[in-house]
């Protein structure tokens, strides 16, 4: 049994890793989808931990009961042949777009932390990038292990901070207006339907090889409770910063103001996410292109770049508003056929 939990909480991490990028580590996704509509945003964050953690877990069983080995192999299953190929195609541009978010994540860090030229972050990132994916990954995704709880700890730490700052409760139980607070009765949807879209490409091979029902469930049940933990901690936190949409990378802002003395570690925390998310976003990007050019993996990867550092220019806060709703809208209908298709066998 000890074996079986181990494996789940292995999943778990698999899961939280595969989630968390540039938009929930800087905190400007939780911003938009959830902290920017005040005490409505923290009910829209509950329903959407609860969607994470029955719709993450289900994804991963289906996948396990069909064994499909790809995400494309999988919503062939949900939507069937030829509907599949068109949303393994708009798949294909998410990832391009969402890759494109994360490289401008990684040059506002240069940017507004480090008062460099946002252009210089994100030319030294796909550099770094296009040594790694050349030499190797696996010391890169094992960095993972490290970063995760790391961030975790420190979403925690500040979320204890804020909760003995003066007006919290004020805080927490305002809810600001705002001309578009009809969106966050479509946040959870929307936010849980982008990433278990984007997180297929890696929990869904992962959970063919795994097999055993009971270690894929709680897997994915712990790792939706976390998820939903650091996105609630995460809240508590960005409420407390007044103007929480000025900033590209608020998180490290509220860290400076709050444990200066660790803000130079959160921040290389915070790239470091960034940077693992844009490989692993890159990768699966050069994994489907695949299927439709035959080219060597250099070009392919180097073309990816081209074409995400031009999207990248444009201002990051900017392009996660802008991209990540959109891809959210497109990817509803995925989380309502997750939600309906039956598991071939319960247990």
């Amino acid at each position: 049994m000890k074996t079986r939990w181990g494996a789940a909480m292995q999943i778990a991490a698999v899961y939280v890793g595969t989630v968390v990028g540039a938009g929930f580590a800087t905190g400007k996704e939780i911003v938009e989808f959830f902290s920017r509509f005040g005490l409505l945003g923290f009910f829209s964050i509950l329903m959407s931990g609860y969607l994470l953690i029955f719709l993450g877990s289900k994804l991963m069983r289906m996948a396990a009961q069909i064994n499909a080995k790809s995400y494309q192999e999988f919503n062939q299953y949900l939507f069937g042949k030829w509907t599949g190929t068109a949303v393994n195609i708009l798949m294909l541009i998410m990832l391009l777009g969402v890759s494109s978010v994360m490289l401008s994540g990684a040059g506002a860090v240069f940017e507004e932390q480090l008062g460099s030229s946002k252009t210089i972050g994100v030319i030294i990132t796909i550099a770094m990038s296009m040594v790694v994916m050349l030499i190797g990954t696996k010391a890169l995704f094992a960095v993972n292990t490290f970063v995760v709880p790391m961030m975790i700890t420190f979403s925690f730490m500040l979320m204890t901070l804020s909760l003995n700052m003066p007006g919290f409760t004020g805080a927490f139980l305002f809810s600001p207006e705002v001309d578009d607070r009809w969106k966050v009765f479509l946040s959870p949807f929307s936010y849980t339907a982008l990433n278990l879209a984007l997180a297929q490409a890696v929990l869904v091979p992962i959970a063919s090889e795994i097999k055993d029902d009971w270690v894929i469930k709680w897997g994915g049940i712990l790792g939706g409770a976390a998820l939903t933990m650091i996105m609630i901690s995460s809240h508590i936190t960005l409420i407390m910063l007044p103007n929480l949409q000025a900033y590209e990378i608020p998180m490290a802002i509220i860290m400076k103001s709050l444990s200066a003395g660790l803000y130079w570690i959160f921040v290389l925390i915070i790239y470091g996410e960034i940077f693992t998310s844009v490989i692993g976003n890159v990768f699966g990007l050069e994994r489907q292109i695949r299927n439709y050019v035959k080219a060597r993996t250099l070009y392919i990867v180097s073309t990816i770049f081209i074409v995400a550092y031009f999207i990248s220019l444009i201002d990051y806060g900017t392009l996660l508003s802008v991209l990540y709703p959109i891809f959210g809208y497109a990817s509803l209908l995925f989380l309502f056929l997750l939600w309906k298709k039956p598991l071939l066998n319960k247990k």
